[in-house]
This record gives structure tokens, C-alpha cells and sequence, in this order.
């Protein structure tokens, strides 16, 4: 057998491993379909391995925080096995770093922003790229400067030895994505953690969008290419159970106040004083998210005994044919470059002629496809990939101020999961096309204020728009 040919065989065995992959699902003229859900990118469905850890945590499940009884001793054990899985999964289980457990990929942002030591005059080096969570956490607490981008909208990491130049020893972090969620492009970590730490900075990685698709290796802390701060969320990971990871230096968190006060993140406190704990404790005060947590360590196991490189391999075959067959529909446009190299399944695209909200809800109720329409958190990067001016810029914020979202411009967003396979990117070809000639089902009505297309109860099934 191919190495191609046991790829497609072992998706099958994985899309079995997924919940929901079979679930039917009504369109719009009342026929029913098997639903397809490209829209992993926000967040993956769960895994049959997390369903079962959670059913097995919630019959011991207790409140962690120093209680005597079996079921608290069981549930703290638990919580800190999935905070073990964490590092070992990130390649960062040396005993130099912690792992703290947030809610979300943006809170972990937002708590190393708040609690980065960061002075008048320090500067923070991003890029247009990032999504808003990695974007607005930053504002207000140092100088802002932005990596440029290739012609091709990927992050110019070639331009960041100038940068870190420029600003003369003054950038005390950059801050970047590992993989963009509107065009899938992957950077370079390592590469930028060595050109960072040889400038004095540190460097922070972004892996909401990484983390499911390819193999993370921090590198020993200390290592010239070792990454410094790590964050990703299990949404993205097959445990949509709400929980997100910061991966830091264990030392980091030791100086000065957590960001959030309470119970559980401190040794003592009087009416006049309070002594906090040692991370990562400090940094998760009030009751955990200890499901959330397991769930999270859960799907992190099975990523792993079936191969992160496999897992990379796979999504590359399918990556490869939908690019081709997207290329096939006339009038569909790939934002950034169609080349599959470095990036992982996430594709935005525009279907000229057709507003791409309208793309997606004929996708949703006349096909039964779930993909995402919009500009996916990322503002300042879907208006570079859109070529707009500063001037349109401009123009634009004043429309959405007076008019709602409606006005955001958008584009159509497909992304695989591990599970997907050739037949449903079969079906979405089809069904992009029949949309860019006109062929739909029904009538859409739009809703200025959200921007988002509904079918018109008013026209029966079968209308044109």
C-alpha cells in the first residue's frame, strides 16, 4: 500500500474516532444530508476519547482545592495529570516551565499582557496578521510595531533582524501567531525565537490555530530556539469543553500580583496583607476548570498516540485537493497564495459576484456545509488581504459606526480537521459552484446590523434570489 493510499485508510479509522461526523441534518426544500463541517478553524467537534474521559471524571468530580475526601484527592490528581499532558504534548516537560489553565486562548493572552513586565518606552513587536486576541491585549501597555508581510500577505520574518535593530534594544517581546486562522500560513517559531533572543527579547506564539495540525516542540528553555510563552485553547483541539493554556517559564509568574485575586491562589491573607502562592496555583484563582481541563488532556493523548507528523501528513493530502478543486470553479479567488506549503487546511476565499455571507448560508441550508463567512477576528489582516487604502479604512470604521456589521467586508473560510475526507471537499466544490452560477434553492433576506444572510420565509423553496 501507498503511503498516500494508508493516509486516506487511516482517515477513516480516525472520522470514527470524531462524534457527530454522521449526524443528518434538514435543508432549506426539506431534504436531509449528511452535515460536512469545515469550519474547524473556530472550533473542532469532540472526540469519542474525550467523551469517555469526561463521563469517567464526572463520577468522582469534587472540588479540587485542599479537601480531604476521595473524590476531591481524585479530581485534584486528574487536574494536574491534564496540566502534566500539557507540557509533555507542547514539548515543554523539562521542569523549567508551568502550564496555567485559562479559559480561552485570548484570556492567556491577555493575562501574560497584564502581567508582562513592560516599562515606558519598552515596544511589543506583532504583526498585521494576528487575530484580535493577540492584537488588543497589547494596546495601552507598550509601543506597538508590526513585522511587515510578503507580497503574498505571510509574515516577512526576514525583516525582523531590522526591526529588532531599529528600535535599538527597546522590543522586550514579539508576539506572534504560529499559524494565521484566515489563510492557514504557519511561520517560522523557531526561527523568530532565535533572531528574537539574540536582540534580548523574548518571544510569544500564538497556537490557537497550530496546536491540531503539526507537532509543537518549545525547546529546552534556555535554548536559542526555544519558545518562551505558549498559548492554544481545546476548542480547537476535539475538547470544545472550554479551556485554554498559557505555557510559560515557571520563574515568570513569581514576581508582583496575579492579575485575578482569590481563593486558591494564595498561602495567606490578613485584613492588611497577603502571601500568594507559587505558580502556576496563583494564577488560577477561584474554583478550575477541571473538566474542561481533562477533556483537554484527554484529546491531547489520543493526538498523540496517533501521530501529530501522521496527523500533518493527512491534512497536507487534503489541504492539496482542495486547492485543486477550488481551482476549478471559475471566479473563486484564494486570498493570499493557493499554494498548499506552510499552511495548514484553513482556506479564505471570495466567489466573485456573490456576497460571501450569502456564499455561506446557501453552503449551510441548502447543502448542509458548515463553513464561516466573515473576517474571523482578524480585522487588520482581512483588510491588507483585501487591498484596501487607509482612506477605505477610514470610510469603513465610519460606515460600521453608523450602519452596524453588516458593512465589514468578508470572505468564505474553509478549514479540516483530521477527520474530513475527499467526498465532502467533493460536495462543497459542487456546491460553490452551483452558487457562483446563480442555482439556489431559495431566497435570502439580509440582516443589516450582523450582516448575515437568512432564507426569506416569504418566498417558498425554489425561488431565485
Amino acid at each position: 500500500m501507498t503511503w498516500d493510499a494508508q493516509l486516506r485508510q487511516d482517515a477513516r479509522w480516525w472520522r470514527r474516532q470524531v462524534v457527530g461526523v454522521e449526524h443528518q441534518v434538514e435543508l432549506l426544500d426539506g431534504r436531509r444530508t449528511t452535515y460536512v463541517n469545515l469550519d474547524n478553524a473556530a472550533a473542532t467537534p469532540v472526540l469519542h476519547s474525550v467523551q469517555e474521559a469526561m463521563r469517567c471524571a464526572e463520577e468522582t468530580y469534587a472540588g479540587p482545592h485542599r479537601s480531604s475526601g476521595y473524590k476531591a484527592r481524585r479530581t485534584a490528581e486528574l487536574y494536574e495529570q491534564a496540566r502534566a499532558a500539557v507540557l509533555r504534548f507542547a514539548g515543554a516537560e523539562d521542569g523549567r516551565r508551568i502550564a496555567v489553565f485559562t479559559k480561552n486562548t485570548t484570556e492567556a493572552v491577555n493575562k501574560l499582557a497584564a502581567e508582562f513586565p513592560l516599562e515606558p518606552g519598552d515596544v511589543v513587536l506583532l504583526s498585521e496578521m494576528e487575530h484580535h486576541g493577540n492584537l488588543l491585549p497589547w494596546r495601552g501597555r507598550a509601543e506597538l510595531a508590526y513585522l511587515p508581510l510578503d507580497a503574498q500577505a505571510r509574515l516577512n520574518l526576514a525583516a525582523l533582524p531590522d526591526m529588532l535593530e531599529r528600535y535599538g534594544g527597546r522590543v522586550r517581546l514579539v508576539a506572534i501567531c504560529g499559524a494565521s486562522n484566515v489563510t492557514g500560513f504557519v511561520n517560522d517559531m523557531q526561527a523568530a525565537a532565535e533572531t528574537a533572543h539574540r536582540f534580548g527579547a523574548k518571544i510569544f506564539v500564538d497556537a490557537a490555530q497550530l496546536a491540531a495540525h503539526l507537532p509543537i516542540r518549545m525547546g529546552a528553555a534556555g535554548d536559542p530556539r526555544s519558545i518562551d510563552f505558549l498559548s492554544f485553547t481545546a476548542q480547537k483541539l476535539y475538547a470544545p469543553y472550554g479551556v485554554g493554556v498559557l505555557i510559560s517559564p515557571k520563574e515568570f509568574f513569581r514576581e508582583g500580583a496575579p492579575d485575578l485575586k482569590g481563593g486558591g491562589a494564595i498561602t495567606f491573607v490578613s485584613l492588611e496583607d497577603v502571601l500568594w502562592e507559587d505558580p502556576p496555583a496563583r494564577e488560577e484563582a477561584g474554583s478550575p476548570n477541571v473538566l474542561g481541563a481533562v477533556a483537554l488532556a484527554a484529546a491531547l493523548r489520543t493526538m498523540e498516540a496517533i501521530g501529530m507528523e501522521r496527523v500533518a501528513a493527512r491534512e497536507q493530502q487534503l489541504l492539496g485537493y482542495m486547492l485543486e478543486r477550488l481551482e476549478e470553479i471559475p471566479g473563486l479567488e484564494v486570498l493570499g497564495s493557493p499554494s498548499r506549503e506552510e499552511r495548514v487546511g484553513t482556506v479564505s476565499f471570495l466567489v466573485h459576484g456573490v456576497p460571501s455571507r450569502l456564499v455561506a448560508a446557501a453552503l449551510d441550508w441548502e447543502w448542509g456545509i458548515g463553513v464561516r463567512a466573515g473576517y474571523f477576528c482578524a480585522n487588520p489582516y482581512m483588510m491588507r488581504l483585501l487591498g484596501l487604502s487607509r482612506q477605505e479604512v477610514a470610510r469603513l470604521r465610519d460606515r460600521v459606526r453608523s450602519r452596524g456589521q453588516g458593512e465589514v467586508p468578508a470572505a468564505v473560510r474553509v478549514s479540516l480537521g483530521l477527520y474530513n475526507v475527499e467526498e465532502e471537499i467533493d460536495r462543497l466544490h459542487d456546491a460553490i459552484r452551483a452558487v457562483r452560477l446563480g442555482e439556489f434553492r431559495g431566497r435570502y433576506a439580509l440582516e443589516p446590523a450582523t450582516g448575515e444572510y437568512l432564507p426569506d420565509a416569504t418566498h417558498e423553496a425554489g425561488s431565485t434570489l
